[in-house]
C-alpha cells in the first residue's frame, strides 16, 4: 500500500473549523521516525494506521478489528486520541463502510466506528484509573492560580487516556487561565494522567473546557474527545461540549451514554470530521 497522508478538521462547528489531525496509512516506519514526523508536523496529533495482516490470525486484534490506530503528539506518543480517531474513522469508513472495529496500538483497546448523518461516532468502554492522592494545592498550581477555587471536587476519569478533572465557576475563569504546562506535564507522567482538562457549565446547560496537555500553548486542543469521555464518566450524563472558540477553531462535541443509563460501561463520542486535502 503507498504510504499516504490526510488532513482532516475534527469536531468543528462549522466547515473547514476544528481540531486538525493527520490520518498517515500504508507506512512502515519505526516508532521513532513516527515520533519525529508527529513532532515536524505542527498538528496537535497524527494518527498512523496499520492494517492488521492476515498473519496475525490468532490474535486478538485480528479477531474483531481491521485496523489498528498508533497515536502520536509532537512530544509524546499517545495511547489514545479521539478527534484523531474521528480523522482516521471519517478516512476509513469512506473505503471499508460502518460500522467498524479499530483497536489502539499501545493497549489494544477496542473502538466501533460508525457515521450519523455528517458526524462521525466512536464508541467505547469506560477505563480505569490510577490511584492517584490529588492534593489540595495541587490544582491551583498546575492552573497557575495560587487563590483558585474550583466548584467541585477535583476527578480522575478516563475512556482510555486518563484525565484530571477541575471544574471552574465560570467560562470567563476558564478561557483566563494561564497554566503551567512544564508542572502539568510532569505531574501526568509521574502519576500516568494525561494532562488536566478544566471546564465549567454554561447558562443554557452545555459545557465549555480546555485541555492542557501540551508543553507549547501554540498546540493547545481546539476539541478533547478523550476529555470529554471523561467528563461524561465523571458526571454520568450525556453532553454538548464547548471547546476551541478562543482559539479560532470553535468544537462542539457529543457524548451519549449507552443505552441512556448512567452506570453504563459504553459511552459514545462524536462530531463533525472533514477532510482538507489529501497530502
Amino acid at each position: 500500500m503507498q504510504r499516504t497522508v490526510h488532513e482532516l478538521k475534527c469536531f468543528g462547528s462549522r466547515p473547514g473549523e476544528g481540531n486538525a489531525a493527520l490520518v498517515v496509512l500504508g507506512d512502515a516506519s519505526s516508532e521513532a521516525q513516527r515520533q519525529e514526523f508527529a513532532r515536524a508536523q505542527n498538528r496537535s496529533a497524527c494518527v498512523f494506521v496499520d492494517a492488521v495482516a492476515p498473519a496475525d490470525g490468532g490474535g486478538a486484534a485480528a479477531q474483531d478489528a481491521l485496523f489498528v490506530l498508533d497515536y502520536y503528539y509532537p512530544h509524546m506518543r499517545s495511547p489514545l486520541c479521539l478527534h484523531a480517531t474521528l480523522a482516521a474513522a471519517r478516512v476509513l469508513l469512506r473505503e471499508h463502510g460502518a460500522p467498524l472495529a479499530v483497536r489502539t496500538a499501545l493497549r489494544g483497546q477496542l473502538l466501533h466506528v460508525s457515521e450519523r448523518g455528517t458526524d462521525v461516532f466512536v464508541r467505547l468502554q469506560r477505563q480505569p484509573t490510577p490511584d492517584v492522592v490529588i492534593p489540595p494545592d495541587l490544582p491551583a498550581a498546575l492552573l497557575g492560580q495560587p487563590s483558585l477555587r474550583l466548584a467541585s471536587a477535583p476527578a480522575i476519569a478516563s475512556v482510555g487516556s486518563p484525565k484530571l478533572l477541575l471544574e471552574l465557576d465560570s467560562a470567563a475563569a476558564l478561557q483566563a487561565l494561564r497554566p503551567d504546562l512544564a508542572r502539568i506535564a510532569a505531574w501526568g507522567k509521574e502519576h500516568g494522567v494525561s494532562g488536566c482538562y478544566a471546564y465549567a457549565r454554561r447558562g443554557d446547560g452545555s459545557f465549555e473546557g480546555r485541555n492542557f496537555n501540551h508543553l507549547d500553548p501554540a498546540l493547545e486542543d481546539s476539541a478533547t474527545g478523550v476529555a470529554a469521555g471523561a467528563l461524561t464518566v465523571h458526571l454520568g450524563r450525556a453532553l454538548t461540549l464547548h471547546q476551541g472558540a478562543a482559539l479560532g477553531q470553535p468544537c462542539v462535541l457529543r457524548t451519549e451514554l449507552d443505552g441512556g443509563r448512567a452506570d453504563g460501561e459504553h459511552i459514545l463520542i462524536g462530531g463533525a470530521a472533514a477532510f482538507l486535502r489529501p497530502h
